[in-house]
């Protein structure tokens, strides 16, 4: 009989008619409705997910802030215990993060658990698995129901160690996104997730504005970074030197990785991304590298050495055309370059672009980025409602 009630209601104006029954008349209807809505919230509820999403890697924050666009309180970086929430396609998806958030000592206050991870190297490979026995206990006493796990790989994709904790493998874990071109992606539980701006230095969300996309830019390229013996960014400095090329350029090797940025060192970073045409991406350990995705932001066009790491990376089921498999299959339009003799003929038709052909190009770049960031989300939450969700078949 709600239907009823609203049809009334829609005939009613309250500013015209005041007497007593009429509005007794308009309480009850508006009784009706709330318990109307009160009805069909409970049954949207019903058939929508609640996902709790725990960040114990710094990826958690490129997905939380950067693909979902999420806000975090308190906003401080360096806080104990962050938390955001926000609702997404059928999924109330929350967010929790910080040091505080430990096994055992926080509520769980969803059925369904997207645990991000870090399985780099040995010792995070042991805090990832404590993580692993915690969320396997909970399933075990009917506490959550399903579990999604986005992992922050071994950059030579040694990520072995997780595969027993797959549901099809015996284990509970739904659902497996892994960064780099790990060759276990094959679209049906496992997919490649990309690894995005590093959070883990606070970079930024960073909005595009009128300037990024429209001054002249004083650089045609930049590089800032290690440069490793005997790797292909050796030769790399050996080209740009030869030509002259590092004049054009913002070049500012270093020869020991240093984890932790300055707030001097970072803004040098930033403001080189912010101007100059091109970033310049040579492999380090893994082809992929925050590199591209910061360079992105920024609408500086990644240059990247598009050659295969040692390892076992590559080569999945699913494609055979690695590196950086996700970004190409998503038509990321970048410069793809097999060795750095190329560089000298693509800095020299840069000189010759006009500025109006590299406002194009950026405008390009940015879009093509905030779609990627888009398509990612979607992607990322159709497969969660697709897995947790009951399906309707039978």
């Amino acid at each position: 009989g709600f239907t009823d009630h609203v049809a009334l209601g829609n005939e009613w104006n309250p500013w015209e008619e005041d007497e007593k029954n009429e509005l007794a008349a308009s309480q009850q209807r508006y009784e009706a409705y709330l318990k109307m809505i009160k009805y069909a919230r409970s049954h949207l509820e019903q058939t929508s997910l609640r996902v709790q999403i725990w960040g114990k890697a710094a990826i958690g924050l490129y997905l939380w802030q950067h693909i979902f666009g999420g806000h975090l309180e308190p906003a401080d970086v360096t806080a104990q215990w962050r938390e955001g929430s926000q609702k997404a396609g059928k999924t109330y998806f929350s967010f929790l993060t910080g040091p505080s958030v430990v096994p055992g000592y926080f509520s769980v206050e969803a059925e369904h658990v997207v645990l991000v991870l870090n399985g780099r190297e040995p010792a995070k490979v042991a805090s990832a698995t404590q993580w692993l026995h915690y969320a396997q206990t909970l399933i075990q006493t009917h506490k959550i129901r399903h579990v999604a796990v986005v992992l922050l790989g071994n950059e030579q994709c040694h990520n072995g160690w997780i595969l027993p904790y797959l549901k099809r493998n015996g284990g509970f874990v739904n659902l497996l996104f892994v960064t780099y071109d790990c060759a276990f992606v094959n679209e049906e539980d496992i997919f490649q997730w990309p690894l995005g701006v590093a959070t883990y230095r606070n970079f930024p969300v960073v909005e595009p504005n009128w300037s990024m996309l429209r001054d002249p830019r004083s650089y045609l390229c930049n590089f800032l970074g290690t440069v490793y013996k005997n790797s292909s960014r050796e030769t790399l400095m050996g080209i740009l030197k030869q030509d002259g090329l590092d004049k054009l350029c913002w070049i500012a090797p270093r020869e020991q990785w240093q984890p932790q940025e300055t707030n001097e060192s970072f803004k040098n970073y930033q403001d080189a991304l912010l101007q100059s045409d091109l970033t310049l991406c040579p492999v380090g350990i893994n082809t992929e590298c925050y590199r591209i995705y910061e360079a992105c932001s920024y609408g500086s066009l990644p240059v990247i050495e598009d050659v295969m790491t040692p390892g076992d990376c590559g080569n999945s089921s699913m494609y055979h055309g690695a590196p950086l498999q996700l970004l190409k299959t998503m038509g990321a339009p970048f410069i793809f370059i097999k060795n750095w003799n190329e560089l000298p003929a693509v800095l020299e038709k840069e000189k010759k672009m006009s500025l109006q052909e590299k406002i194009q190009r950026r405008k390009k770049l940015l879009e093509w980025y905030q779609n990627f960031k888009a398509w990612m989300k979607q992607k990322f939450i159709i497969t969660l409602e697709n897995s947790f969700l009951p399906s309707d078949k039978g």
